[in-house]
């Protein structure tokens, strides 16, 4: 057992144990490993998802603060057009 592991019980649908097992058979690691290597990709997908989130409402709010932007600047770029 890896360093800073904790031993849980689950319960898993068969389907899910064949699969597991099938991967753990194809890549020579242990239905545990192949488990845990599931959870972290889909931590790793999370983090990429509240990532991209918070890129788009950065973008949102950047292009809001352009937008306001635009109107005094021009004021002061070409006053009296």
């Amino acid at each position: 057992m890896a360093s800073g592991a904790v031993k849980v019980t689950i319960s898993l649908p068969h389907d899910l144990v064949a699969v597991a097992d099938a991967v753990a058979h194809e890549r020579n690691i242990s239905r545990s490993k192949v488990i845990s290597l599931c959870l972290r990709d889909l931590a790793a997908a999370r983090i990429h998802e509240d990532m991209a989130e918070g890129y788009r409402a950065l973008a949102e709010e950047n292009l809001r603060f352009a937008e306001d932007g635009v109107g005094p600047a021009n004021e002061v770029l070409f006053p009296g057009e």
